[in-house]
Formats: C-alpha cells, sequence, structure tokens
C-alpha cells in the first residue's frame, strides 16, 4: 500500500508540475513557431489528461485498499477486545482457585496435625469443610467462564449457520 501512495504523490507532483508548466508557457507567437507550439501543447495536455486518469485509478485503488482493511480491523480488534475480557474473567477465577486451594492445604494440614496429635475439633472439621465448598466454586466459576468463552466462540458459527439455511 505504500508503493501505492508513493506513486500517487509523485503522480501529482508530475500534475503540479504540468500544470505550472502549461500556465508559465509564453502565449503562442504568430508565425512558424505557433505549429510546433501548439502541438507541443496538445502534447503536453494529453500526457496531462493521462496522468490525471492514472491518478484517479490509484485514488480509487488506494481508497478499496482502506475500504478492505477497515472491513477486516474493525472485527478483530472487536474480537480481540472480547477475547482479552475473557481471559481477565479466567485470570480472577484462577487466582480465586489458586487462593482457596492454599486455604484449603492449610486447613486440611491443620486438621491431619489435630487427628495426629488425637484431638478431633469440630471447628476444624467445619473450616476444612467451608474451604472445600470454597474449592467447588471457585472450580466451578472457572468452568463458566471457560464455557462462556466457548459459547462466544460457537455463537459467530452458529449464526453463520443460520444464515445459510
Amino acid at each position: 500500500m505504500g508503493d501505492i501512495v508513493e506513486l500517487e504523490k509523485r503522480i501529482s507532483a508530475a500534475l503540479m508540475r504540468l500544470q505550472a508548466a502549461l500556465e508559465a508557457a509564453p502565449p503562442p507567437a504568430s508565425g512558424a513557431s505557433a505549429p510546433a507550439d501548439a502541438a507541443e501543447i496538445a502534447r503536453l495536455a494529453e500526457a496531462l489528461a493521462v496522468e490525471r486518469d492514472a491518478n484517479a485509478q490509484l485514488t480509487e485503488r488506494v481508497r478499496a485498499i482502506r475500504e478492505r482493511q477497515d472491513a477486516t480491523v474493525v472485527p478483530l480488534e472487536k474480537r480481540i477486545e472480547v477475547m482479552t475480557a475473557q481471559l481477565d474473567t479466567q485470570g480472577i477465577e484462577l487466582q480465586r482457585m489458586r487462593k482457596t486451594n492454599i486455604q484449603l492445604r492449610e486447613a486440611l494440614r491443620a486438621l491431619r496435625e489435630a487427628v495426629a496429635a488425637g484431638i478431633t475439633d469440630a471447628h476444624l472439621i467445619n473450616k476444612v469443610m467451608l474451604a472445600e465448598l470454597d474449592a467447588l466454586r471457585a472450580a466451578r466459576m472457572a468452568e463458566m467462564a471457560e464455557m462462556e468463552e466457548i459459547l462466544a466462540e460457537l455463537d459467530p458459527l452458529l449464526a453463520e449457520e443460520r444464515s445459510d439455511a
């Protein structure tokens, strides 16, 4: 695309130079040189018209390329935004799972120590059960986040399938 823009600039500059040359040219003098000047002016005018056409074609091509690029980039940016949000959600759920697993390990360690010492403490058993429930909840939330991500990927495919039907 940079080549097209560069060519467009060069053609525009050439057109401007031709236009300036035509405007700065002295008026045709009467005599024998007038037909030669008229032929030169006609040739330059024809070259100017050709260059203008080429410039118009290049401008149209650049516009079409920009439209295709915009049509491609915008959906990709939206998809990246959605995926980033999903990744953030999964990260939060993963942190929650790690935290609850650490609490569960600590509670189980305390319970094992109490059992090894021959102490039966209902408070420790309750603490372990609560930690285990929290771990299960965190695992469930992580699974839900993963399912939402899968569904987000399937929705466009399903919509495409419905439109084809």
